[in-house]
């Protein structure tokens, strides 16, 4: 029977070892290939950084430039949909965690938020193409950033809900207890107590509207002069990139590097500062 004991437990730790060769062989395979997607994205975007990139629009074929209003573009659309996306997504997922935690309505609307939130973007382009720029007749600043407030929406309705269930229900009762409303509960306690992670939340939704393409050719499409209009279409650095990528020109190629790397520091840039906060949420919990 000893014999029987440790010829199994050979065998299970055999395997064991086997399968943590696999996966660390799976993640150095992925990472490799992460390495090689940034550090090319370095080596030639940073070869195009310079001053005329950030005070110069966007060339005609052939001639030189820079992505100022491109840019600008991008900054206007996202802000947009922060400000349309956040103050709903908040107020959604405090009802499914305060009012609805555990009712068939909220788990339809948990359902309905997970499709939203698995949904292809250029689906949700299509949508606002239809409710808005044929309805107008024209592409605008405005339907881009309300396409990139329906990919914002339930990542942040996702993220409310998870990180206020997460507050213990103590907290709800001591304050119930001492007659407060439930306004002020939720403003006051509630969201101080998960405000790290519901900012978290937040962070990483514009890190995923930032580079968004297909939803933005479908309704602000692309300018190449200036505007600080949203009723007009307008410029944004993914449309650019993958316009002057196709083109043939490598002045075009060169504006297309500097642009992609851009938006790759800016959402290295929110990843890091949402590890942070999560980091700190939890070493204050500890």
């Amino acid at each position: 029977m000893r014999a029987v004991s440790q010829s199994r437990f050979r065998w299970r730790h055999a395997k064991n070892r086997i399968a943590m060769g696999l996966s660390t062989l799976a993640a150095l395979f992925g990472l490799f290939w992460l390495a090689w997607i940034l550090l090319t994205t370095f080596i030639n975007g940073a070869s195009a950084i310079n001053l005329k990139l950030f005070t110069e629009m966007t060339p005609p074929p052939g001639e030189e430039g820079g992505l100022l209003n491109a840019i600008f573009g991008s900054l206007v659309m996202v802000g947009v949909g922060i400000i349309l996306g956040t103050p709903i997504g908040i107020a959604a997922g405090t009802f499914l965690a305060e009012r609805a935690r555990k009712s068939k309505l909220g788990e339809t609307i948990r359902f309905v938020n997970d499709i939203l939130l698995s949904a292809p973007s250029i689906v949700i382009g299509l949508f606002v193409y239809t409710l808005i720029v044929r309805q107008t007749g024209h592409f605008s600043g405005w339907a881009g950033g309300i396409a990139l407030a329906f990919i914002l929406l339930p990542v942040v309705v996702r993220t409310t809900d998870e990180m206020l269930q997460l507050v213990p229900n103590s907290m709800r009762e001591a304050a119930l207890a001492l007659g407060l409303p439930q306004w002020k509960l939720t403003t006051q306690i509630l969201y101080r107590a998960a405000s790290a992670g519901m900012v978290t939340g937040v962070l990483l939704a514009i890190a995923r509207i930032s580079g968004e393409t297909a939803p933005l050719l479908f309704t602000a499409l692309n300018n190449q002069f200036w505007t600080d209009n949203p009723a007009n279409p307008m410029a944004n650095i993914p449309v650019v990139i993958f316009q002057y990528a196709l083109s043939p020109y490598d002045s075009w190629h060169s504006l297309a590097w500097a642009g992609a790397l851009i938006v790759t520091i800016f959402v290295l840039f929110i990843s890091i500062t949402s590890r942070a906060l999560l980091a700190r949420r939890r070493h204050g919990n500890d």
